[in-house]
């Protein structure tokens, strides 16, 4: 019998690394510069690692980005020639990271981008998070920054200039918290907006930043999906609760792949086995808040199994076989399981009734 158990604690290990600060946040910044002809990577974990030959606009990018205290930075620096981002998108396709911003995208680029982050998310199984200026996607994949004229002190920031500090934000916010609310103590002023624009604008899935009187801060941590499917609720409103799906989804695929695939019989044992692992990974993550407890489950996909059996062994067979013997039944390489998963929000709305 293969060491199946090792998966448990891989699991669990990962878990508790999730909910660490800036445990799931790799910013990838994309820039364009004068020191670079051809597309190349730099990793940056703190101020003493910018590259020295860096514009001073793109070297202050890195600094607004570190603000957030991301995990790690993967610096794309491509020419200042570049014609568009495609250079980078392939070089992205081909490294780890959870968010990624583009500060100084040219308005023209906008939409090439979120296309890219959408593709990324549905077809190529990365789970990714963009922050895009203006940039009305409608998916879960992509941030729509919508807030242009930032003052901080004496300079002016565009939105697309500021999505450095915005990413940085969300990749080094840790899984329990949410960036609604987020203060952001060194902008200075930002276009006013009475109540009812602010919430019009996040209903259409914009990232504000909103004066309260008193301080400027994230209004609230939405993606810019609006239009909600059969495939995807209201959950994939909300940065917290997608930033939790993404990291669980990643984990537990790479764990399988790592440590199952092509290394374990596929046996009714092992299938046991592997789900065990994946519900002490949720275990971990409902004990740390970061999963509603008792509401996330893995188990055998039955209906599913069934189905398969029928392509292998026919209908007939099939029809007089128990869901027990449709659990233990041989599948050859395919494993068939199904899960539910239901991430802890923020409180972000309180209604409070006082009593006279």
């Amino acid at each position: 019998m293969s060491g199946l158990p090792s998966v448990i604690i891989t699991f669990r290990q990962r878990a508790a690394a999730a909910i660490q600060q800036g445990a799931a946040g790799i910013l990838a910044l994309v820039l364009k510069d004068s020191s670079v002809t051809n597309a190349t990577e730099r990793r940056v974990q703190g101020v003493e690692d910018i590259p020295a030959g860096l514009s001073a606009d793109n070297s202050n990018y890195v600094k607004m980005a570190l603000m957030g205290a991301p995990k790690e930075i993967r610096l794309i620096l491509l020419s200042e020639k570049a014609a568009d981002y495609v250079e980078a998108f392939n070089l992205l396709e081909s490294i780890r990271f959870n968010v990624v911003a583009i500060p100084g995208i040219a308005a023209a680029d906008v939409t090439a981008a979120g296309t890219w982050s959408k593709g990324m998310f549905e077809t190529k199984d990365r789970k990714i998070t963009a922050v895009l200026p203006n940039c009305a996607t409608d998916h879960p994949a992509v941030i729509n920054f919508a807030t242009e004229d930032i003052e901080v002190g004496a300079k002016k920031y565009t939105a697309s200039q500021f999505s450095a500090r915005i990413a940085g934000i969300i990749a080094g916010l840790p899984l329990t918290v949410a960036p609604t609310f987020f203060p952001l103590p060194e902008v200075t002023n930002v276009p006013k907006m009475i109540k009812a624009q602010a919430d019009a604008a996040v209903n259409a899935g914009k990232l504000i930043l909103y004066h309260d009187g008193e301080k400027i801060k994230i209004a609230r941590g939405v993606t810019s999906f609006v239009t909600v499917t059969e495939s995807m609720g209201e959950d994939w409103k909300k940065i917290k609760l997608v930033r939790i799906l993404n990291k669980t989804y990643h984990d537990v695929k790479s764990t399988i792949e790592d440590s199952y695939i092509g290394k374990v019989q596929n046996s009714y044992i092992n299938k046991l086995l592997l789900v065990s692992a994946i519900n002490a990974y949720f275990e971990q993550l409902e004990q740390d808040g970061v999963l509603d407890p008792g509401k996330n489950r893995a188990e055998i996909d039955v209906p599913a199994q069934r189905t398969y059996l029928k392509s292998i062994l026919g209908e007939s067979v099939v029809a007089g076989m128990t869901e027990q013997q449709i659990k233990e039944a041989n599948t050859r390489d395919q494993v068939f399981l199904t899960a539910a998963e239901r991430p802890l929000d923020a409180i972000e709305d309180v209604k409070l009734v006082v009593n006279l």
